[in-house]
Formats: structure tokens, sequence, C-alpha cells
């Protein structure tokens, strides 16, 4: 149990293809004994998928945490001030959320939380699942690999030759990341084959 005591916020943004691949690794954090924070995206509650509905993702996420979702910015307010998490995961984190978190845009519930979590100067851990990560979010990904309190899930080409832009993140990956990430640092190799 690495992480008994330590406070997760957890979010989800609409990768939904990864969302089945990314959901259990807040399970594993849990199993690790971290208290999670859920919290979704608007495109994750409002959206059904062929992959699922947000009914499907919200349910799944209480089952193991126990929690309802933070859904809206007012229900995020307070992560800044009263200091909610030690620590926030973003996964799967698409390239819209990707670019708005470069470009310090808090339109939601998500990127309010990642805002005000760096605030106060606390390790966000993305996990990555974006079409264009080699194409017009490479400069995002570059931007935040340099940017203090900010770590990456190690990550690489999904699908190379159908899709050669796109990244995703090693899901198995996220429980190690955090890990670092509690110590300040980043996971290593960030790069990674799939």
């Amino acid at each position: 149990m690495c992480l008994k005591g330590i406070r997760v916020g957890f979010a989800l943004t609409g990768s939904h293809c990864c969302l089945d691949q990314a959901l259990p690794q807040a399970r594993k954090l849990v199993n690790e004994g971290a208290e999670i924070f859920p919290i979704i995206s608007s495109s994750v509650d409002a959206t059904d998928t062929r992959y699922g509905t947000g009914e499907k993702w919200e349910k799944m996420l209480f089952s193991f945490t126990g929690r309802p979702a933070f859904k809206t910015i007012t229900e995020v307010e307070d992560v800044g001030p009263k200091k909610l998490f030690d620590i926030m995961v973003v996964a799967p984190c698409t390239g819209n959320t990707l670019a708005k978190i470069a470009n310090g845009i808090t339109d939601g519930a998500v990127l309010m939380s990642v805002k005000a979590h760096l605030r106060n100067q606390r390790p966000v851990v993305l996990g990555i699942s974006t079409n264009d990560g080699l194409g017009l979010n490479a400069k995002n990904i570059g931007l935040l690999l340099n940017v203090k309190n900010i770590y990456m899930v190690p990550f690489g080409q999904d699908n190379p030759v159908e899709k050669p832009n796109s990244l995703v993140a090693k899901w198995d990956l996220v429980t190690e990341t955090v890990l670092e990430a509690l110590k300040g640092k980043q996971y290593q190799p960030v790069l990674t084959s799939y």
C-alpha cells in the first residue's frame, strides 16, 4: 500500500476509446491505498458513444471510489483553497485538454481543478491520448514537459501506420508515474514503444 493516505484527484476527459483502459488505473491507485476524488469533463458526462455512456463511466468510478464525480467548475472551486488533493491525474488527457492546460484555459471542471491544484505547487500527472500528438499538439506536449509540477505518463505511437500523429499513454504505468511525481521526478523513459 505505497499510496496510503494520499488524496488523488482523478480526472477523465473525452478520449472515449481509452476510458476502458484508463479508468482501471484509478482502481489500481485505490488498491495501493490512495483516496480517489473523481472528476469528469462535460464530454465524458454528456456523451454516449459506442464505447459507453456517461452514466457507465460515472457508475464505474463510484463503484471503486465511493464518491460521486465532480462535474462542474462550481463543484471544484475548493480544490485550490482547501488543498483537496496531494496529486492530480488526468487520464485520459485529450489533445484538447492538453492545449487548454498549456494555454491557461479553464472552461470546465477538469481544467479548473488542474489550475487550482497547480497554484499550490502540487503535482499533476497527464496520461495523454491524442490523435494529433505529433501534429498540432506536439508543441503543447513540448511546452508541458517543461512546466514545473507537470508529469507525463510515458507515451508512444499506438498506431504509427494508420494514425502516424497519434500518441497514447502506457496506462499500466500510471501508478509508477504518480509515485515518482510525488517525489518531484518524472518517471522515465517518457517516450516508449507501444
